[in-house]
């Protein structure tokens, strides 16, 4: 996976070079979107699942998820469905002028912000034809007729599109969670580096669904996982087991060994030309706590630094310490370094001056209104200068749209900076009538909460039913016991799950406080199996309610 991994090492290197050291990489191509997380190194995970095929071997730490350009927008008969079907490249979306049914690019050209006289002229089956908008508003004014006779919901042909693109957004908004939040980092104050082709179009949105309040987008934002691989540096790695208790006795074992494997990999990195001089290495060991299997990977250091470390990363990950339990050495693992001689990392020098007359004005609809929005060339904006949205950035590999409440700047080097300066918008109730797009947001939410909480249990697990197994079940109810979303685990506790959660509101409802867990195992009241134990906690709003 290549691609995707030379994203990551462009995504970190562009950042870095303009000055951000804590970044999400959000990397959105035509059939899926790639994130990651990067806060000054770079993420591995050592064993991965690809095309249902188990690697044990260490790769990038990324999260994909079927929401690129070119998900297919589905309407159910109750809710609005985006993917995991894509059109792909043929015959791609309806505006490719080959068929092609609708997608989340076309909800951007019903709303706008793509215009078929700024894009490359490639499609049809001649391919020279622009952009089909037309067929895009004769699809989306059939598609809204349909909604409305299915479910009664009448909305005009725009917003059905802004509601399909609302439901693509919050899928990657929960991507994003998936590698940030529910491993305990705190995204708001990260930087959004936006790349891939259609991440310029959605970048505003996502960064407001997760309170990121700036947007990187480097020159070669449209291009930049081909970019990056040109700027990887060499990097091989090497790894022991050791199966040993962490104290004071193992420390210089562990400092001989990691020597030993730092002169192989040098040795190794010679051979293949790398100067002696432009060679690193990294030492890192792998904990864990007696009795689990979950290791986390901590620099090498002095035995208090060391468990210094280890208990920082374990409480961010997993909320606590158990420091009753012995620490083992699982393995060391020696990361040698070859830098090489990449490329500049910015575009050329910016000497533009002037604000030039927009390309264009076009009517968009964005933040819910109907705007007439300046388009603008890339190459043609003046660094320095702050342009309030709505307005529109073509560029040659990518279009970049500016939604309101953000202002772009175009630094020195190229780079375009998006930051929030105006508050986002109050979220208000949304009612109660049944609204068919917040209905699959919702659902897609509390199914997200739903895995995190499955996530954190089988990390936290030691048992090896739940670790290696995946015994169990995780889900969200309501108030009166009523099930709302259940994470794909195993299905066989959903039936009476919810018997165990009304005995628990019955017995204790009117005692419950903030922090309570109730454990239950009665089959009389809900349980299953005899050893199977329901953990169950009451949520509360600010209001304690």
């Amino acid at each position: 996976l290549s691609g995707p991994a030379g994203g990551v090492v462009g995504m970190v290197r562009t950042a870095e070079a303009a000055g951000f050291h804590q970044v999400i990489g959000f990397d959105m191509g035509g059939t899926s979107t790639d994130v990651s997380h990067y806060a000054g190194e770079y993420e591995r995970t050592f064993e991965t699942e690809v095309a249902g095929v188990r690697l044990r071997a260490p790769m990038m730490l990324i999260h994909t998820v079927a929401a690129g350009g070119g998900s297919i927008l589905q309407f159910d008969g109750a809710r609005y469905r985006v993917g995991p079907d894509s059109a792909g490249a043929n015959p791609g979306p309806a505006c490719y002028c080959n068929g092609g049914p609708l997608t989340v690019t076309d909800c951007n050209v019903m709303l706008g912000k793509l215009q078929p006289d700024h894009f490359p002229h490639v499609f049809g089956e001649t391919a020279d034809q622009p952009l089909d908008a037309e067929v895009v508003r004769r699809k989306f004014a059939a598609l809204a007729a349909e909604i409305t006779e299915q479910s009664g919901d009448k909305r005009t042909p725009e917003q059905v599109a802004v509601g399909f693109l609302s439901i693509a957004v919050e899928n990657m908004a929960n991507a994003i969670k998936r590698i940030s939040v529910q491993r305990g980092y705190d995204v708001s104050e990260y930087t959004l580096n936006c790349f891939g082709g259609a991440a310029g179009q959605h970048a505003c949105l996502v960064a407001d669904s997760l309170a990121i309040k700036r947007v990187l987008l480097h020159p070669h934002a449209g291009v930049l996982s081909a970019f990056g691989m040109g700027l990887a540096d060499l990097r091989l790695m090497k790894q022991q087991a050791i199966e040993a208790q962490l104290d004071n006795d193992l420390m210089p074992r562990l400092s001989a060994e990691l020597d030993r494997l730092a002169q192989q990999g040098r040795k190794e990195m010679e051979t293949q030309g790398v100067e002696t001089a432009r060679i690193s290495t990294l030492y890192r060991l792998h904990l864990r706590y007696q009795g689990s299997d979950t290791a986390l990977q901590v620099d090498h250091g002095n035995l208090k630094t060391v468990i210094g470390a280890f208990e920082r990363a374990h409480k961010q990950r997993f909320g606590f310490l158990s420091p009753e339990k012995p620490l083992i050495v699982e393995s060391i693992a020696v990361e040698v370094i070859g830098a090489g001689d990449p490329p500049a990392l910015s575009g050329k020098q910016n000497t533009v001056t002037e604000l030039p007359e927009p390309l264009a004005l076009y009517d968009t609809v964005m933040g819910g209104a109907l705007h007439k929005t300046p388009f603008y060339h890339r190459d043609n904006l003046p660094a320095g200068r702050l342009l309030p949205g709505p307005l529109v950035i073509i560029e040659a590999t990518g279009t970049i749209v500016v939604e309101p409440g953000w202002q772009a700047k175009v630094t020195t080097s190229n780079d375009i900076i998006l930051e929030r300066y105006l508050p986002l918008p109050e979220r208000v109730a949304i009612g109660t009538q049944v609204d068919p797009v917040m209905l699959e947001i919702f659902n897609n939410l509390f199914m997200s909460i739903a895995e995190q909480m499955g996530t954190v249990l089988e990390n936290t697990a030691s048992s090896v039913n739940i670790k290696e197994r995946l015994d169990f079940s995780c889900a969200v109810f309501d108030n009166n016991g009523d099930l709302i979303a259940n994470a794909p685990h195993m299905p066989v506790h959903l039936g009476s799950m919810s018997e165990s959660i009304k005995t628990v509101i019955r017995e204790h409802g009117g005692t419950m406080q903030l922090g309570d867990a109730y454990i239950l195992n009665a089959p009389y009241n809900g349980g299953t199996h005899l050893p199977d134990v329901t953990i169950i906690n009451p949520v509360f709003n600010a209001e304690g309610d």
